[in-house]
């Protein structure tokens, strides 16, 4: 039985602005693949932060780094590279997912975004030749990104949590919505299935970013991955399995 405070509802509060019409985000779940793409990006394409995401009623983290603390969830944006994206390193919980993308959905709306793309990594079984990148997207979005690429449809199952709340509303309004899903192993970060996002990410948006320091980033941040993964497995013990997705 979960511990978490469910009589008391998480609230979510969005203060950020002069975005792009595009979001990309990388949530702080298994294998944190989709958060080290999007970290990466952030770190290699020079993106500017303009905003954050705070938490109520909700279990929360303030990371640092050199001693200067930064918010657990943050926003940034390149005019360039026409996109923004959201790098969230707070554990959103199956039972504070709705409001939570409610907030997101509500931001969206009023800042004119027209299209968000979640990065995400799922711990399923998986044979070898099943290390690559699967969609499960709205017809908008298919149509308006991926007619041109190679990215294979996801085969049965279903979405949960906040990637289940923003593909539903994709299917009910004008916002083209995308989860790009790829098996990730336990250990954080899984740098191999990082690039696979990013390979994937690079080909829909025509980005230009060398992957090949990827497993350098990804060894200087390790310690710290390694913490907030273990954060993650202990809510995760706590709220009981969210990665319910089949192949």
């Amino acid at each position: 039985m979960s511990s978490e405070p469910r009589s008391v509802g998480a609230s979510f509060e969005i203060d950020a602005h002069d975005l792009q019409e595009t979001v990309v985000v990388g949530f702080s779940q298994f294998g944190l693949a989709g958060l080290t793409a999007v970290d990466y990006l952030v770190d290699h394409l020079d993106f500017d932060e303009v905003g954050h995401i705070t938490a109520d009623q909700l279990p929360a983290i303030t990371p640092f780094e050199n001693g200067q603390p930064r918010h657990h969830t943050r926003v940034f944006s390149h005019e360039g590279a026409g996109l923004s994206l959201l790098v969230g390193e707070l554990f959103v919980p199956a039972w504070a997912a709705q409001p939570f993308s409610e907030a997101v959905l509500e931001w969206t709306e009023a800042e004119g975004i027209e299209e968000v793309t979640v990065l995400h990594g799922v711990t399923i079984p998986h044979a070898p030749d099943e290390h690559q990148v699967f969609y499960v997207a709205t017809e908008d979005y298919r149509e308006h990104r991926l007619a041109d690429t190679e990215i294979p449809p996801m085969g049965r199952g279903f979405l949960d949590g906040v990637n289940a709340e923003l593909v539903a509303r994709g299917m009910e309004s004008d916002l083209r919505t995308a989860t790009l899903v790829t098996p990730v192993h336990a250990q954080a970060p899984d740098v191999e299935a990082a690039i696979r996002l990013l390979d994937a990410t690079q080909r829909i948006y025509g980005l230009d970013v060398d992957t090949g320091p990827l497993e350098e980033f990804a060894a200087e941040i390790q310690g710290y991955y390694e913490g907030l993964a273990e954060r993650l497995t202990e809510r995760a013990e706590t709220e009981g399995p969210e990665d319910r997705m089949y192949m």
